[in-house]
Parts: structure tokens; sequence; C-alpha cells
């Protein structure tokens, strides 16, 4: 498997399939690894379709984990926030030469690809919002939970991580508001065309979702999505959305 290496990050990737680029930016929080959207044989079938098999017919489907997710590392610092994610993601599709492209994210991704659509609004020609995360009625705290978590993981191959720097990572990350990567002020403006496939629980709640859709100028909503009964029609419905951004 690939590594592209920017300084001391070093990012995993996958490429499939050929056509329009394709970005996607995985489930999972702080453990959003490509490996997410696949099945594990043995396991409850995933809810969702895995984007890296099912869309490579039609596009070229680029799979990333992010840093310090699967096998991506980077150094962890305090002043890490979502712009280091962001800066991840963009030299990566540098590195492989494709200026314009689509975004597909899902839980965490989602707020990923809404900061693309701000950092790099020329660059994202369309975005696919599964399961977007935010804040809704008292749920920070599950957020804080999951990054310390990860934290707890972590702090046994990166002895930078002491507590200071997780406090500082820890509110820059989950310490705002909405969506955490970008604002309402932004959703209401984004030029970006969006697909939003809404959640049901404390870390995807249904009203993050509909208010995107009530704020983007050019959002659509697709639910039913997920499970058996609706991944052949979910499946059609994104790719011709992604389609027609193309």
């Amino acid at each position: 498997m690939p590594h592209f290496r920017l300084g001391p990050v070093s990012i995993h990737y996958e490429v499939r399939g050929d056509g329009y680029p394709l970005l996607l930016l995985a489930p999972g929080g702080m453990r959003s690894a490509l490996s997410v959207w696949s099945h594990e044989p043995g396991r409850p079938k995933l809810p969702w379709i895995n984007p890296l098999e099912d869309l490579s017919d039609d596009f070229l489907v680029i799979g990333m984990d992010q840093r310090n997710a699967g096998e991506s590392e980077a150094p962890i610092r305090a002043d890490d926030g979502w712009s280091v994610y962001l800066e991840d993601q963009l030299s990566l599709m540098d590195h492989l030469g494709h200026r314009r492209f689509h975004v597909m994210g899902g839980c965490i991704g989602s707020s990923y690809a809404l900061g693309l659509c701000k950092a790099a609004p020329g660059r994202v020609t369309a975005a696919v919002l599964q399961n977007p995360i935010g804040i809704v009625n008292g749920n920070r705290p599950k957020f804080y939970a999951m990054f310390d978590e990860w934290v707890a993981e972590k702090q046994l191959t990166h002895a930078e991580l002491n507590e200071a720097v997780a406090d500082a990572v820890r509110t820059r990350l989950f310490g705002g508001d909405f969506v955490f990567s970008v604002d309402r002020a932004f959703v209401s403006e984004c030029t970006t065309s969006l697909l939003v496939m809404p959640g049901d629980d404390d870390f995807h709640p249904r009203a993050v979702a509909d208010e995107i859709v009530s704020l983007a100028p050019h959002a659509k909503l697709l639910t039913p999505w997920a499970g058996d009964a609706n991944r052949s029609n979910t499946l059609a419905r994104v790719r011709d959305f992604l389609v027609s951004h193309s």
C-alpha cells in the first residue's frame, strides 16, 4: 500500500478505478481509516455502501487513513486542529495530480469534507456527507470521551502526547459548535453541491443533517439510505449525484 510523505507526516492511501477523482474521508472518529468503509468477514454487515469498491467502476476513488489513524502517522502537537487534516488531504491530492475532485465523507469525514469546501472551494466539485457529526442536546461529552480513548491508545507510541497537548487538541477539534470544522455562516454561503445522508444517534444527530440541508443553497437530502433494503438505491443516488457534477 502506498504512503505519501509530507515532512514528518506519512499518509497511507489507496487508489482504485478510473475516471473523475473522488476522495474518500472515512468514518471512525479519530480512527478515520479507509478500512472502516469495508465489511469484515464474520461481523454484521455495515449500513453503508463501500465507495472504495462500489464506485470504482465510475470514478478514480482515493481512500486515505487520516493522520494517526490506520497506517498513517504524524507528530501530535498542541496546535493541531482541523487545518492540519485539511492540509494532509489537499497535499495528497496535489501529490496525485488532481486539481479538482469530488469528496465523500462519513461521520467525521463529513466535517472534513465541509472543511475542504471552505478551504478549497474551487477544487471540491461536489460532496457527499454521510452521517454528519455535530453538537446537539448536550452530546459534546461523547465526542470528548471518544477523543480521550484515542489519546490513551496513542500515548503508547507518542511520547509528546501529554495531558496539556491532549487538552489543547481536544478543544481545537471538538470544542466548537455545529459540525466543528465550519460554522453555520459558511454553510449558508457554501457554493458546493451537497448530498446529505442523515444519521440518527448521539454522534450523528438527524437535526444536524437537517440543518445543513436547510442552510446550504445547493443541498439535497437522501433518506432512507442505510441498510440492505436501501443499498441499491443509495448507490444509484450517490453515483448519479456525483456523475451529474463531474
